[in-house]
């Protein structure tokens, strides 16, 4: 059962040091990144909170964010790798979990995959973004293509499956790959190696807000996830569900978050 988000008590969320959060239809509105909603990334960056995104979207975007926004680092591709611009030596710098000749030879799998998905689930598209990609195949339902029905979706997530890869649902693509990480063991893994922070002891003390099935995995983990309005959506495909919710749909729901953290720590 999820709780308004305004139910949770000042002293709780007066105790967040940072903040992980998804980006499609969660810091974004209709694939859009209004200003209200990077205006609240800024705001939590500057009031010195960790504001970190965990994210299926592509090494190139990664690139960018880690670059140019308002964040500490970000975690790409589902798990994949973790970037962060290091600003003492003025470089960008990856973290991959996967040797680059396993990253290889997933990417040989997947392009297999990538052609009986095209085959069998008519309307399906590859993601405009796939080139950009280094470990995953996106493959896309909504994003840039009609929308497909729930039992399409669910038979790209069966191919992937049936050839021994990873699969996960978002708000726009069903994302595959080879390899034992997800967003959850990767955050894990890039909060105590790069900010020396054991998350299994105070996990309490950091929210994670997302809006969709691939996100179950955070939101089963973190005792203060938040869901945007939108989660809604998802009822009855999520394992795990966020504690609270959001009035708000979307980049709107992020602010309202924002918002809700900025005015307990004043």
């Amino acid at each position: 059962m999820m709780t308004p988000l305004a139910a949770c008590s000042r002293a709780t969320l007066s105790a967040v040091k940072g903040v992980l959060t998804d980006i499609d239809e969660t810091v974004s509105t209709e694939g859009r990144l209004t200003a209200d909603a990077y205006g609240a990334l800024e705001a939590l960056k500057k009031a010195g909170l960790l504001v970190v995104p965990v994210t299926g979207r592509p090494a190139g975007w990664c690139d960018h964010i880690a670059r140019f926004w308002p964040v500490d680092a970000v975690v790409g591709e589902n798990g994949a790798f973790w970037m962060w611009h290091d600003r003492s030596e003025g470089k960008l710098r990856t973290r991959f979990i996967q040797s680059e000749a396993e990253r290889m030879e997933g990417c040989r799998r997947l392009d297999l995959i990538r052609t009986q998905v095209l085959r069998e689930v008519p309307g399906a598209g590859i993601a405009s973004d796939q080139p950009y990609r280094v470990a995953d195949l996106a493959v896309d339902f909504r994003e840039d293509v009609p929308p497909l029905a729930p039992a399409d979706i669910q038979r790209i997530v069966a191919i992937f499956e049936r050839q021994g890869a990873h699969a996960k649902v978002s708000s726009i693509h069903v994302n595959g790959w080879f390899g034992d990480y997800d967003k959850l063991t990767t955050s894990r893994l890039m909060m105590r190696e790069l900010f020396g922070v054991d998350l299994d002891a105070g996990c309490q003390h950091y929210v994670f807000a997302g809006d969709s099935p691939n996100d179950s995995p955070m939101f089963g983990y973190f005792p203060n996830a938040v869901g945007m309005a939108n989660v809604g959506d998802f009822m009855g495909r999520l394992e795990h569900h966020p504690r609270w919710v959001t009035a708000a749909r979307s980049g709107a729901g992020f602010v309202e978050l924002a918002r809700a953290l900025l005015d307990a720590r004043r």
